[in-house]
């Protein structure tokens, strides 16, 4: 028996991770973009392992004329500290993470984790570029974050720029959040960059949507005085990105 559940182990977990790398786009969920190679390899991997396994169990069991050696060893079951099959109880455990990796995977970061997260600092710039005569102008959040607060040449002022990052609601006189959440290597470093945004109106949470506006003033702008926030112009709802874990400059504007 203690045979039979590593094979299925091995199999489970190793057939999750090709379901979820190599023919979903649900690995996102859990690392970045690059670590995909990786998975599909491992996956194969445990695969290949969990039929080695099963071929190395019947040459035994035909070598030996009967059941599993290892429940032989163990007197059918009766060793210390395990079910009557002779397998550890912990090994159970590992089942339903396994089987969730091909039947269930988990709901993306989004809304809930964002208003739970203080918005985390972006890394520093020791010098910026001018910015294009473009209008308006597309920035990812970390660069507008910059450019309020760190840019002493106060660039940003009066430019009106687009952003693209989904809602999380909330916050006094009607301001609501426009968030990315960044993965460095897997869910569990998850960081969150916030611009607060003020508009008429507030669309739903996790609802993604590109926002055209100029920096809405306060503080000292180039310094961490600086409010990170627009005033809106305009509200537009798109598609959310296939990799939404990314702080990735807005869609080009259809038409």
């Amino acid at each position: 028996m203690r045979r039979a559940l590593r094979m299925t182990l091995l199999l489970l977990v190793g057939a999750g991770l090709l379901r979820v790398a190599l023919f979903t786009d649900l690995y996102l969920r859990y690392v970045k973009q690059g670590m995909r190679p990786l998975l599909i390899a491992s996956g194969a991997l445990l695969v290949l392992l969990a039929a080695a396994e099963a071929v190395s169990g019947a040459r035994r069991r035909e070598d030996d004329g009967h059941g599993d050696d290892e429940e032989q060893v163990h007197g059918h079951g009766h060793g210390h500290g395990h079910h009557a099959s002779g397998t550890p109880r912990a090994a159970w455990l590992l089942l339903p993470p396994a089987l969730s990796l091909l039947l269930w995977a988990p709901p993306a970061l989004g809304a809930y984790t964002a208003a739970r997260q203080p918005a985390q600092p972006v890394t520093r710039a020791s010098d910026f570029d001018p910015l294009p005569a473009t209008s308006p102008l597309p920035l990812t959040l970390s660069d507008f974050t910059r450019r309020v607060r760190q840019d002493d040449t106060q660039a940003i002022r009066g430019r009106v720029v687009r952003l693209t990052g989904f809602v999380t609601p909330g916050g006094r006189d009607g301001d609501w959040s426009l968030n990315r959440i960044i993965i460095s290597c897997c869910a569990a470093d998850a960081r969150t960059v916030k611009v607060r945004v003020r508009s008429p109106h507030t669309p739903a949470a996790d609802t993604w949507v590109t926002v055209t506006g100029t920096w809405r003033p306060g503080g000292t702008l180039g310094t961490a005085s600086a409010p990170v926030a627009l005033e809106a112009r305009s509200v537009r709802k798109v598609a959310k990105p296939v990799n939404a874990y990314t702080d990735a400059l807005p869609p080009a504007p259809s038409g």
